[in-house]
């Protein structure tokens, strides 16, 4: 019997929506995002891909996983609800002092993102946790009845709570968390050494702010999202594409949506991961681009890397420590603001930029015809000829081919340039960042990303990865199949997981095993929990540890990922070597003398990765005879060939230049280029090399 799977993407721009059967068959279809209303597009995606593939919601009886930027566009527009912080008294300003790193040592104007929870709205304890977890000052419940009515008289409706060295022993949060839970039980309440148990009270404090602030957003949103698939007759429970590259029942995501941020991305990461393993290319770059950002993972053997911490709301793209931390795993990639809706300007040098700012779906870019005044990099892609009009969204949502003109033209009068060699300068510069974004990131993290293969999706990443993959030295193109929703079917083949971590600061030759055998079990434990309410039979979990360590002094930890479960063994000088290994790896040397510390425990339960796949290739009809558009190249015109990708065949060689078409997206290969059809089904551009 055919079963089926849904995967709904809400992206700033599209939401993407992706029916799998279990023959391969698969049914795609995007429409707008609704900012007002994220579940309207939601459940419009879901009735035009069920439309499509002719079954109803109780056909649907595999799984329906959801990827959400609603996290993200609520930390990115601060429209959130009033927010209050409770910390211990004399850490009052832990937000506004942060680390006292600054990410520009010669900026005398430096700006750091401001805090979303304000000074006027934090309170402080007088109470005191020791830094080896002992208790030596007891929450005062009448100081908490206190901040309780101040939080009403603000009309606060969440609270985070960050006290001294909970990470080590939460009993005095939990305390607070249960006078409010008696007391106010309508307000919204986060705990530390729930959200992020681990050292470092800035990067703690940042991280369950971040929680406390989005949890009467996602909460609401996705209890209304499981209410109405309920009522509209499906049987499953939704399952939450996760940061770190996993999924989880909806009702703990509503919990700790600060786990959510980096949903779609990761999505997208996980993708090329299965891509990888299918083309057995273990190394290659991911490249998503869609209409508001463009996201670059580098995958490595086979797998995503993975941080620890990461950033939301920076003030400069490429600085580290000018938004604000999250410590929690997440998939690590480098996200920037070009997308299709990205808007193009003169700076204040006369220079052309791209973005950051974006017109997203409203109003979207001027050929969207829904009002939008500024040209966008989709405006420019139509004047150039590269995507056309009249077949978007195979001819569901047709573009305004004249007003993407005028508004590039009036770009092109401040430039003393044409329309099409404005055009052509906005394609150029938004590659150029790009491509500029994924060097950076690659170098920062030792990688050499040349001639790495690259896998380019989302909406408009097939329109200009062959320029960002000519720019970064690139011979390699894959075009998978579904490119525009790629990163919603990726939630399809992504495994239930969760990640976990807690401090247990210690030097290794001085480990207290049980203590170590108490902290992962509890983590164990949670995660055994967490993936049984996300439908995963307890014969299918499967639990892998690893270890944050330092030499001693030192302030930042390697991940040392372990082979089994340390307290079988209790092996420290296996640890150890472990530990001397990759930091040699890294850095070049080892320290023989320093003594290693034990910072973070680490516990990734999961469920078993799911055998869900599409159709490979079939037989195309023929792509001989391919008619031409004129498409203007380095600003001057050219008759470039225009082929369907469902007439390729697997024994057709399309030389570039040439414009491939599908309903939801454009691939545009360059001269110099030659594209092909795999027998997955997937596209594959090469760069020809010099001697051909």
């Amino acid at each position: 019997m055919t079963r089926f799977s849904l995967a709904i993407d809400i992206g700033g721009t599209f939401t993407d929506a992706v029916l799998l059967a279990s023959d391969g068959r698969s049914f795609v279809d995007k429409t707008l995002t609704t900012h007002g209303d994220l579940l309207e597009g939601f459940f419009r995606g879901v009735d035009l891909v069920c439309g499509r593939a002719g079954v109803g919601p109780k056909d649907i009886d595999d799984v329906v996983v959801h990827a959400t930027t609603v996290v993200t566009n609520a930390l990115i527009e601060r429209k959130g609800p009033p927010v209050g912080l409770v910390l211990t008294e004399g850490f009052r300003d832990i937000l506004y002092i942060r680390e006292e790193h600054r990410y520009d040592m010669y900026d005398p104007q430096i700006e750091f993102a401001e805090p979303l929870i304000p000074s006027e709205r934090t309170f402080t304890l007088n109470e005191r946790v020791f830094a080896d977890g002992t208790v030596e000052k007891a929450v005062n419940a009448d100081e908490v009845r206190k901040i309780i009515a101040e939080c009403r008289k603000a009309g606060i409706v969440s609270v985070a709570v960050c006290l001294l060295n909970a990470y080590r022993n939460g009993e005095n949060e939990e305390a607070v968390r249960k006078i409010f839970a008696a007391e106010a039980p309508e307000i919204y309440v986060s705990v530390s050494s729930e959200i992020a148990p681990q050292m470092r009270e800035y990067l703690r404090a940042s991280t369950v702010a971040i929680n406390a602030y989005t949890v009467p957003i996602t909460r609401p949103y996705l209890t209304a999202l499981i209410e109405e698939l309920d009522t509209r007759g499906f049987s499953q429970q939704p399952l939450i594409m996760l940061s770190n590259g996993g999924v989880i029942g909806a009702e703990r995501a509503g919990r700790f949506p600060v786990r959510m941020i980096e949903s779609g991305p990761a999505a997208g990461a996980l993708v090329a991961c299965y891509f990888s393993r299918l083309f057995g290319i273990p190394d290659l770059i991911s490249f998503d681009m869609g209409g508001t950002t463009a996201k670059a993972c580098l995958i490595q053997g086979h797998e995503p890397l993975v941080t620890g911490t990461f950033e939301v709301d920076r003030r400069y793209r490429f600085k580290p420590g000018s938004g604000m931390p999250i410590t929690v795993p997440s998939i690590d990639m480098i996200e920037i603001g070009a997308g299709g809706g990205s808007i193009a300007s003169i700076d204040s040098l006369g220079l052309l930029k791209t973005g950051p700012e974006s017109a997203g779906s409203i109003p979207g870019p001027v050929s969207y015809g829904r009002g939008g005044e500024n040209p966008c990099v989709t405006d420019a892609d139509v004047v150039l000829g590269i995507i056309d009009p009249d077949r978007f969204l195979g001819g569901d949502m047709k573009l305004d081919a004249a007003g993407a003109r005028k508004a590039l033209g009036a770009l092109g009068e401040k430039l003393g340039l044409s329309a099409e060699k404005a055009a052509w300068g906005v394609f150029e510069v938004v590659c150029e960042q790009m491509a500029a974004a994924t060097r950076t990131h690659a170098t920062d993290r030792g990688i050499d990303y040349r001639g790495l293969p690259l896998l380019a999706f989302g909406g408009a990443g097939p329109v200009h990865a062959c320029m960002v993959a000519e720019l970064v030295d690139g011979e390699k193109i894959i075009y998978a199949p579904l490119a525009s929703v790629l990163s919603a079917f990726g939630t399809l083949v992504t495994p239930a997981q969760i990640d976990l971590v807690k401090s247990l600061v210690s030097l290794l030759d001085a480990l207290d095993w049980e203590a170590v055998d108490a902290t992962l079990q509890a983590m164990v434990d949670e995660s055994r929990e967490a993936l049984k309410e996300a439908g995963i039979r307890e014969e299918d979990l499967n639990f892998t540890f690893s270890v944050d360590m330092r030499y001693l002094g030192q302030q930042s930890e390697l991940r040392i990922d372990l082979p089994g479960d340390p307290r079988a063994a209790r092996d420290a000088g296996a640890i150890r070597y472990l530990f001397e290994k990759e930091y040699e790896a890294q850095y070049g040397l080892k320290l023989d003398d320093i003594a290693i510390e034990v910072v973070n425990w680490r516990v990734t339960g999961s469920g078993l990765k799911p055998e869900r796949k599409t159709a490979t290739a079939g037989a195309g009809s023929s792509a001989e005879a391919a008619p031409t558009r004129t498409v203007w190249l380095h600003g001057e015109p050219r008759d470039v060939p225009i082929y369907q990708r469902r007439e390729l065949t697997q024994e057709d060689e399309v030389v570039g230049p040439a414009i491939i078409e599908e309903r939801e997206t454009t691939i545009f290969i360059l001269e110099g280029w030659t594209l092909g059809v795999h027998e997955t089904g997937s596209l594959v551009a090469e760069k020809k090399k010099d001697s051909e």
